[in-house]
């Protein structure tokens, strides 16, 4: 049962083809849109003001998002909010990627298809301009994405639509085997690959 919290009289709004681990929190003024997905150990706080999340768009493991008084947070569609993350009070517009344990702060603006790197810091109001990759603490922009590393991006977000929809379908809370079965079942799907294989032709 995914953790759900009205407070003030405000009630978080799923889509129903949103998938939202059972382990998340959400919390008074949020709103998921169609197809997102929301990982374990995810936290988001709308207690402040409203978190919203556009269509397509995944907010990772034990991601959290909050805000101070007044101050929306917005995803765009197609974003993918990389594990352990935290985005607070930024707006980021369409596909963007926000890498692992990244920090976004308040004021901050994202645009189209920028790729914060894994561990960076993006400074309050900070305004990154679109295709671009930043990295570092603070985050500087480093150069202009390429074609393939934007494709990269997309290949991602779709093995997260795929996933939102696998959940819906066969999810489930189980008991452990207690022993291996022989042959043991394995996960079968086609998806994206880490990005250092897709820069080698893998």
């Amino acid at each position: 049962m995914v953790k759900v919290y009205s407070i003030d009289g405000v009630t978080p709004v799923v889509h129903p083809t949103a998938f939202v681990h059972p382990t998340a929190s959400l919390i008074g003024d949020v709103v998921i849109g169609p197809g997102c997905y929301v990982g374990p150990g995810a936290s988001i706080r709308a207690d402040f003001g409203r978190f919203e999340m556009g269509r397509g768009s995944n907010f990772q493991d034990n991601c959290t998002a909050h805000g101070f008084a007044g101050e929306d947070i917005i995803l765009g569609e197609d974003c993918n909010i990389g594990h352990g993350a935290v985005i607070h009070g930024a707006v980021l517009h369409d596909r963007v990627l926000v890498g692992m344990n990244a920090v976004v702060m308040d004021g901050v603006v994202l645009n189209d298809d920028v790729l914060v790197a894994a561990l960076a810091f993006v400074p309050a109001a900070m305004e990154v301009p679109p295709g671009v990759i930043v990295a570092g603490t603070p985050a500087r922009v480093l150069r202009d994405l390429t074609d393939e590393e934007k494709e990269w991006k997309v290949a991602g977000n779709r093995d997260y639509h795929n996933l939102a929809a696998r959940c819906h379908e066969s999810f489930k809370e189980v008991e452990a085997l207690t022993e291996l079965d022989a042959p043991l079942p394995r996960i079968k799907m086609d998806g994206s690959k880490p990005l250092y294989k897709t820069r080698q032709g893998e």
